[in-house]
């Protein structure tokens, strides 16, 4: 594998797992009692930490590569996997 192919699905984990790790620890205004700003969305948070989301990004984003890149190196799953589908489907 490239190295340009390398980092380009470490990009793709990475952005997938900043949408999973992105709600978690997030609490809003009321939860944590603080005032809101006028024209503040209720469901706005009020303990946003970009230096933490990224950082559990990045540890998610590391172990789902890392897992890919296992498989694509030892072949544990392939295209061959899944072809109990296809041939259902001609059946």
């Amino acid at each position: 594998m490239n190295w340009s192919s390398i980092i380009a699905i470490y990009f793709l984990f990475w952005i997938l797992s900043a949408f999973l790790v992105l709600p978690f620890g997030v609490k809003t205004h009321d939860e944590l009692g603080i005032p809101k700003v006028a024209g503040q969305a209720d469901s706005a948070p009020g303990n946003f930490r970009p230096g933490r989301v990224i950082y559990r990004t990045t540890i998610v984003a590391s172990l789902l590569f890392g897992l890919f890149y296992a498989n694509y190196v030892n072949g544990w799953i392939d295209r061959h996997s899944f072809d109990f589908l296809l041939q259902k489907g001609q059946q």
